[in-house]
């Protein structure tokens, strides 16, 4: 069953790995319909960040909760209401883009997996290419597919690391109109 939340706050979380603090005492509210940019240097925790609040990395101290849920209380119907784009894009290069697109539909149980899958690929604008294999494409269309990917099953909650690499100023601009209208939606 899908849980639904309003905001999501992150109450004094850090994250250790071994003796090596990679976050300390973060804390931050968001609610629906905002986007939250982090800026930081190299190494600075906003990609551990993105993981917890992906549910992907557990904090060592501190409390996240999306709405009245923790990540223990909200489990599978928590984590299908998060989209995720990492910097590593999460596809595989051996499958088409339209298989790509098929596969993650079918692990969120999605009906309709080839309709989605084909909506998908009109918005990345990658329709002629639905049939290649992922490893010929280019980084910008890696980036592209990837986003259709972490937004198959829309989600409540969006979250991005570094959304932008790769893509050429139309594929950017495009992005940010995306983001507009997930706002809009109360993403």
């Amino acid at each position: 069953t899908p849980i639904d939340f309003e905001r999501v706050t992150v109450s004094d979380v850090s994250r250790f790995y071994g003796r090596r603090r990679a976050l300390s005492r973060v804390s931050l509210t968001c609610g629906r319909g905002e986007i939250v940019g982090l800026l930081g240097p190299n190494g600075a925790g906003k990609s551990t960040l993105l993981a917890v609040l992906a549910t992907l990395a557990v904090p060592s101290e501190g409390t996240v909760r999306y709405g009245q849920w923790s990540v223990e209380d909200g489990g599978a119907g928590l984590r299908g209401q998060v989209g995720f784009l990492s910097h590593d894009l999460q596809l595989y290069p051996e499958l088409s883009a339209r298989e790509n697109l098929e596969f993650f539909a079918g692990l969120y149980g999605l009906d309709r997996v080839r309709d989605r899958a084909n909506e998908a690929l009109q918005q990345a604008v990658l329709t002629d290419r639905a049939d290649d294999l992922v490893e010929g494409f280019s980084r910008g269309m890696r980036q592209r597919l990837a986003l259709e990917r972490a937004l198959i099953h829309d989600p409540r909650l969006v979250l991005f690391d570094e959304p932008f690499a790769g893509l050429d100023e139309a594929s950017g601009l495009a992005l940010v109109d995306r983001l507009r209208v997930l706002q809009a939606k109360g993403r």
